[in-house]
């Protein structure tokens, strides 16, 4: 049975593999700068994002691209508003932290940051001047750590508070393809969010590249900080045109006038996780939190769990204090509805 532990188990998407051999042998400058690949790449994503007054820098991962931008958006006595399960809340192992930047957390319980919450942040760290970090950022991500899809009103809602208090807007796009091709994206467009945004990424690790993600830079402050940072936070690679390749090919335009692989490959592992899910929950299994992501997560009894792990090495995130266990299983580009359909095959002897 194949793995449904994560959406970067594979190599890359047979496309990209194809160009990055085409091109293996091409002599390119080393890092990005005046590559052409990762030239064109700019010029296909700053199309897609329907504005050419951004930068489009390259990131070797999600916790580097997190790190890179928190420390160019914020000065050292400024923190981030993020959710209490946010990615650089939890699951960075204090990278932004390490970097002298604060994380200031909220108390919203389902993975979405809401104005409400942050605003209670705000007051808080604002109350006693000088002597509290004062908030200079808000982090969300899509999809949120737990699967949810921002659409456009919840976006809108959170960045016109953020607006209101004069913050910078960063989202977490490791996986902002399955959240733009899911059913619940009710109206958020890739032109919208960039739009609101400071700064944001294209993620490609989790989609279908071997390593790499694409920052959106709007923000002046972070355009002029972004070299120097990635370079003093290790973040930049040399053979940055590995970078260029992948993402030129995932946004080409195809001849046919349809959707580019980036948006294509999101939207076959959605479809796939939205076949389990509806599976699993015609078997009786839980959901835990609802999900239109490539994120499925559902709650299971301790046995049910090392079961499903043994098969399919789905990752358990936590116990809950009645002891059963909540399980995430994630699709990815490579995955067919016949490896689903085994799945579901098997979790029906579970249920």
């Amino acid at each position: 049975m194949r793995m449904f532990m994560n959406d970067y188990s594979e190599g890359a998407c047979p496309q990209i593999m194809d160009a990055l051999l085409a091109t293996n042998g091409e002599q390119c400058v080393g890092y990005t700068e005046g590559d052409p690949h990762c030239e064109h790449a700019r010029e296909l994503i700053r199309t897609a994002c329907g504005r050419d007054d951004v930068d489009v820098e390259f990131c070797i991962g999600g916790t580097s691209a997190n790190v890179i931008g928190m420390t160019g958006l914020l000065e050292d006595w400024e923190g981030v508003i993020c959710t209490p399960d946010g990615h650089i809340n939890v699951h960075e192992t204090g990278a932004v932290a390490a970097c002298g930047r604060t994380v200031l957390p909220t108390d919203d319980a389902d993975g979405f940051l809401s104005p409400e919450a942050a605003e209670r942040v705000w007051q808080f760290q604002t109350s006693c001047g000088r002597h509290m970090t004062r908030p200079g950022a808000i982090y969300i991500s899509n999809t949120t750590e737990s699967g949810g899809v921002w659409d456009l009103a919840r976006f809108d809602a959170i960045c016109d508070w953020a607006d209101g208090h004069g913050l910078k807007i960063f989202l977490d796009g490791a996986r902002i393809a399955s959240g733009l091709t899911s059913p619940a994206a009710g109206g958020l467009t890739l032109e919208h969010i960039a739009r609101r945004c400071s700064a944001f990424y294209l993620g490609g690790t989790k989609n279908g590249m071997l390593m790499g993600e694409a920052m959106v830079i709007a923000d002046p402050k972070l355009k002029a900080a972004f070299p120097y940072v990635q370079k003093e936070r290790c973040g930049l690679l040399a053979k940055g045109r590995l970078l260029g390749v992948q993402f030129e090919t995932a946004f080409a335009q195809p001849a046919d006038g349809g959707e580019a692989l980036y948006w294509q490959l999101a939207r076959s592992a959605n479809n796939c996780a939205l076949k389990l899910r509806d599976g699993m929950v015609e078997l009786g299994f839980e959901p835990y939190r609802h999900s239109d992501s490539n994120q499925q997560f559902f709650t299971v009894s301790a046995a049910q769990q090392q079961a499903f792990e043994a098969v399919c090495n789905c990752e358990t995130f936590f116990t809950l204090p009645d002891g059963r266990r909540v399980i995430r299983f994630v699709t990815s580009w490579a995955t067919r509805p016949s490896d689903v359909d085994e799945l579901l095959a098997f979790a029906q002897g579970l249920a």
